[in-house]
């Protein structure tokens, strides 16, 4: 009962939609359907991404790529824009939860480094920074979050207008970023020491393997616009990785992969029930972008995004929905908790001001990009 417990806490998302999966197939028994379900496309490529992320997080080049932006850092100023762009525009291709994985832990080291008042006055900040900016930098490309991975696929747009859809609010969300790091940064002191920061000791990956990595991204990024066939990436990657860094296959998010199955399958169940998918599309009919942030506010914008998307035929909508809705609750992105427990462990005494000041300003961001919004549709 324990193990169950302790399940179902770190594993919530996941509990929720096989308990939704195995309640809906009371109302629609298991048949030959159910195979049709599941996009096997979006699973073999997330799984194909989450390994490639996985092995060079391991092998630390994103690391090594943030040691060598940080030595060209002289202020305050410029240390936060590296920090928070390294979210921002390395969520673009490495995902939002990978960049908030690596960046954070990083962020704590490097500032560990500086006196007490500027780290005092610029970690939490920072953190919070840099959690809004993988979540919005996230956004532009199909690669960059779960859920635009699984919509990009649906929705069957070139990656040119994937990019264009997102564009206006991605300058917009680095705009804001730009001027509340100026803003944090005038409280603190403005001189810093390369030395402070970079360390010499940080080790060295293996180059033939983050080599291998890269090759393989690229096979990924060819079949996410699919020029090579889904299938092709998937086994290229699980064969190079079987072979050449088995240990990484064990880092892979598996819980996220089983997540869209069960999903899968209780849209599609839903989906079989006349009296209920009549409701949800005709509740959703020019209300997909407003409905897509609110259900992302209570279940994340993964899940929203897989609910929603099989009762609406306005794809774009959902994908700009479903990436505004990132902001607002800690829940809202899944990948905000990666910060949120980081600052817990290494501040608890931080928490409280932290969650304060991650509410009011993604809610202030969600409130602007909404406006956005509004004057584009």
């Amino acid at each position: 009962m324990k193990l169950l417990k302790q399940f179902i806490q770190q594993e919530t998302v996941l509990t929720a939609a096989a308990v939704l999966a195995v309640v809906s197939a009371f109302f629609v028994l298991p048949d030959a359907q159910y195979l049709g379900y599941i996009d096997l496309r979006t699973l073999a490529i997330l799984f194909s991404l989450m390994t490639v992320m996985a092995g060079l997080r391991r092998q630390g080049f994103f690391d090594g790529l943030g040691r060598a932006l940080l030595s060209r850092t002289h202020s305050t100023f410029q240390l936060t824009l590296v920090l928070v762009g390294l979210c921002f525009f390395g969520s673009m291709f490495i995902t939002n939860d990978v960049s908030l994985l690596t960046f954070v832990p990083f962020t704590f080291v490097v500032l560990s480094r500086l006196g007490a008042d500027v780290r005092r006055a610029l970690l939490i900040p920072v953190v919070c920074m840099q959690t809004i900016a993988a979540n919005l930098g996230s956004m532009l490309t199909p690669i960059g979050n779960p859920q635009n991975l699984y919509l990009y696929g649906k929705s069957g747009m070139s990656i040119g207008g994937f990019v264009l859809l997102m564009l206006p609010y991605t300058l917009v969300s680095l705009l804001l970023l730009l001027a509340w790091a100026a803003r944090v940064c005038r409280k603190a002191s403005d001189a810093l020491s390369v030395d402070e920061l970079v360390s010499s000791s940080a080790s060295q990956g293996d180059q033939k393997i983050i080599l291998l990595y890269l090759v393989l991204f690229a096979v990924c990024l060819l079949s996410v616009i699919r020029v090579l066939p889904y299938g092709i990436a998937f086994a290229a990657v699980l064969v190079c990785a079987l072979f050449a860094d088995p240990h990484t296959l064990r880092a892979v998010d598996y819980s996220l992969l089983l997540t869209f199955v069960a999903f899968f399958i209780f849209i599609g169940n839903l989906g079989r029930i006349p009296a209920f998918s009549g409701w949800l599309q005709e509740f959703l009919t020019g209300r997909e972008v407003l409905v897509a942030v609110l259900a992302s506010q209570v279940t994340s914008n993964v899940p929203a995004a897989l609910l929603l998307s099989g009762f609406t035929a306005e794809t774009q909508a959902l994908i700009i929905g479903t990436n505004l809705g990132g902001l607002g609750t800690l829940i809202a992105s899944m990948a905000s908790l990666i910060s949120y427990r980081q600052i817990a462990r290494e501040l608890p005494q931080g928490k409280k001001r932290y969650f304060g000041l991650f509410t009011l300003s993604n809610l202030i961001f969600l409130a602007i990009l909404l406006g956005v919004w509004f004057l584009l549709r």
